[in-house]
């Protein structure tokens, strides 16, 4: 099957999450902490959560709420996951801040 996009695994995820929130009926800000819960346990690399980063801090998250979600998760999940996950989590915000850098200089 081909496609007139150059970003078709893009644009499937980004379809999927928005069929996924349009049909959720959670508050935004339970729904990304439900999401990083799920990223945890899934073993995420750092990439799937700095796409979760932008809508965390719209929706007011502060970092005391993340990590709570580590606590919680972890007697389920397992520390190795939880230390991945913290560890993935400051990975994604270098990633994040790099990219927010970048895009001043070039604006600069």
């Amino acid at each position: 099957m081909s496609t007139a996009s150059d970003t078709p695994v893009l644009d499937i995820l980004a379809a999927m999450t928005v069929d996924s929130i349009e049909r959720c009926g959670l508050a935004p800000d339970t729904l990304i902490l439900t999401r990083i819960a799920a990223l945890a346990a899934s073993d995420a690399p750092p990439v799937s959560y700095a796409a979760h980063l932008g809508p965390a801090v719209r929706t007011g998250l502060s970092v005391e709420q993340l990590q709570d979600v580590l606590v919680a998760i972890a007697p389920i999940v397992g520390t190795a996951r939880v230390m991945t996950a913290a560890g993935n989590i400051a990975t994604a915000l270098g990633m994040t801040i790099a990219v927010a850098d970048a895009e001043v200089e070039a604006q600069g």
